[in-house]
């Protein structure tokens, strides 16, 4: 099913903008196709909704000026922590030695809150997940399908033509354009100079 993708990062864009109901101050998501497919190991290994206010705690971060992660984005620190309790997420009382206190949870009254939200992109991510696995059969996905990897691959560089740009996994932009929340056109991988054109 082709339409599985846009639909799934159309929950995602609404899943996001509840969040935003809460939390006016959190930054549109410009690209909600980038999450689709895409794992990292300190921000949580599949989507979810848990994983998509993680990640909101890192936009409301972005929006505050706020440093919440050091050694290369892999140590949550507790300014991470104090974002991710208003948000409505929790943390055993020790920080992982190596991811601080990523691996958050939602609080009884984040799940009350979010109920519908979550039931929701839930019903999305199966009928994705379902979609894909049937179309694995009979398409070649390469070495991180085969070996069980979430992620898809390398990310690279993608840009819009107002200047903007996301890492995103070249096998996630072709499974739908990727919309510039700046300028509204696609991203794009720009071609690499002195490659062989034929």
């Amino acid at each position: 099913m082709s339409t599985t993708p846009p639909v799934l990062a159309a929950e995602l864009a609404q899943a996001w903008a509840d969040i935003q109901r809460y939390h006016p101050e959190l930054p549109d998501l410009a690209a909600p196709e980038s999450l689709i497919g895409e794992s990292s190991s300190a921000c949580g290994h599949e989507l979810s909704f848990e994983r998509l206010l993680h990640e909101a705690v890192h936009g409301i971060a972005a929006a505050r000026g706020v440093r919440d992660t050091s050694r290369a984005g892999r140590y949550h620190n507790r300014r991470f922590l104090a974002i991710a309790e208003e948000l409505g997420l929790d943390h055993p009382e020790e920080p992982h030695p190596s991811s601080g206190f990523s691996l958050v949870t939602l609080t009884p009254e984040a799940k009350r809150r979010f109920r519908p939200t979550t039931e929701r992109l839930q019903r999305a991510l199966k009928a994705h997940t379902a979609a894909t696995a049937t179309d694995s059969a009979r398409s070649f996905r390469g070495p991180a399908a085969r070996h069980g990897s979430s992620g898809g691959g390398v990310r690279v560089k993608a840009v819009c033509d107002c200047g903007r740009n996301v890492r995103v996994v070249p096998s996630v932009l072709a499974q739908a354009p990727i919309m510039c929340g700046g300028c509204g056109k696609p991203f794009r991988i720009p071609e690499v100079v002195g490659a062989g054109v034929g």
